[in-house]
């Protein structure tokens, strides 16, 4: 492994947590438990930590407060792992900050590959990814088209990252609607156009280059000297 990426378990019941500390470090992770949430909120305070493992029923402050808390702070990643399976449970989270939720029980391979998917997610958002003259920086979440800085809000943010992650493939609207909304969004699929039209009149009007476009009847595409009508 090359980077020793460091874990904080927060778990109250004993034997759970140690046996999921006994199976990430011999995975190779770093591992710190805590059974409270003022402990994982101290803890967090004091370490570099690049995921969490988070149960909601825990002492203290419970788990969804101290998932709001760490967001706050820093945008690590948090895995939401406790017996709350209803939806409503699972929702809060994500709404949250959370970014992914497992239910017990759960079988530790899958729960493992899951924490190397967020993990090698976290390592893809430190770098820039560059399309033309637009140069996104996620963690930082800053935009600069031509070396001018573009604001957005999260949501454009979101957007944009994802259609540059995909740059030259032509996305239609119900696959950007599950990526940026999410799999639970229920309201209308026009939001995506809508999104799409912020956008344009931020990354693409001001600037003689169109990057941002529409290809009609499919969807949308971040791409360099298309020929489609932007």
């Amino acid at each position: 492994m090359e980077k020793e990426y460091r874990i904080l378990v927060v778990e109250d019941e004993y034997n759970l947590a140690r046996y999921l500390q006994l199976e990430l470090e011999h995975e190779g992770y770093l591992v710190d438990t805590a059974d409270n949430g003022y402990e994982a909120i101290g803890l967090f305070s004091e370490k570099d930590f690049d995921l969490v493992l988070l149960d909601l029923m825990i002492p203290g402050i419970d788990g969804f407060e101290v998932c709001k808390r760490m967001k706050a702070q820093k945008d690590v990643a948090i895995i939401i792992l406790t017996a709350r399976d209803a939806v409503k449970d699972k929702v809060k989270g994500l709404d949250l900050g959370a970014d992914d939720y497992v239910t017990k029980p759960f079988v530790i391979e899958e729960l493992i590959a899951r924490i190397r998917a967020r993990l090698r997610k976290g390592t893809k958002d430190l770098e820039q990814i560059v399309v033309g003259d637009l140069v996104i920086s996620p963690q930082t979440r800053e935009v600069k088209r031509a070396d001018k800085s573009v604001n957005l809000s999260k949501k454009e943010f979101d957007l944009l990252k994802y259609l540059a992650e995909n740059v030259g493939k032509v996305l239609n609207r119900d696959t950007i609607l599950n990526h940026v909304w999410g799999y639970d969004y229920y309201g209308s699929e026009n939001v995506v156009d809508v999104y799409i039209r912020y956008l344009r009149a931020k990354i693409d009007d001001p600037f003689e280059n169109k990057i941002l476009h529409t290809v009609r009847g499919v969807g949308y595409a971040l791409k360099i000297d298309s020929n489609e009508k932007a």
